[in-house]
């Protein structure tokens, strides 16, 4: 086999420049982060115009809140699900431990046991299956209730502190 030399290509697309640019950046070595300044001047290298940069730099900076959204409320989600799962072990645990002294074998309990796992089973589902519609819907929930713990908060804070003073 003969090595035969790379040909490179006269024009790239937007997405392989990314990725160029992104193994580059971690082939450099030193630091993975750039300054707002080096982002200016990449952009202007580039030929980029500056509302352009701003408009891609607001949207990234949204889709990176929403993104930090998603994952706190898919922690959330996660959290109570695991909540549920440790009160239906303890509490079953303490009925069967209950139904095996008082009755020497497993009678009353296994019904407790079996249609409380049923739940236990539709809040798995419903946890870490959820349709993309059912989701949003939940997410956007979620959303509001943190806005409107927030707004209260805040309110309450305010007022806290000019009662204070």
């Amino acid at each position: 086999m003969t090595d035969s030399p790379i040909k490179y290509p006269e024009v790239y697309s937007s997405e392989d420049i990314q990725q160029i640019i992104q193994i580059a950046l971690a082939r450099k070595g030193e630091e993975d982060e750039l300054t707002r300044k080096q982002l200016w001047e990449i952009a202007d290298e580039l030929e980029i115009d500056i509302q352009t940069l701003q408009a891609s730099e607001n949207q990234w900076l949204q889709y990176k809140g929403v993104s930090e959204k998603r994952h706190a409320f898919d922690l959330y989600r996660r959290n109570i699900f695991k909540q549920k799962t440790i009160k239906y072990a303890i509490v079953n645990a303490f009925f069967v431990s209950l139904n095996l002294i008082t009755t020497g074998g497993i009678s009353w309990s296994l019904y407790i046991l079996l249609f409380w796992g049923l739940g236990i089973s539709l809040s798995w589902w419903k946890t870490f299956h959820s349709k993309q519609e059912d989701y949003e819907r939940a997410f956007q929930r979620w959303s509001f209730r943190n806005e409107v713990k927030q707004t209260f908060s805040s309110i309450w804070q305010k007022l806290y502190s000019s009662w204070q003073n």
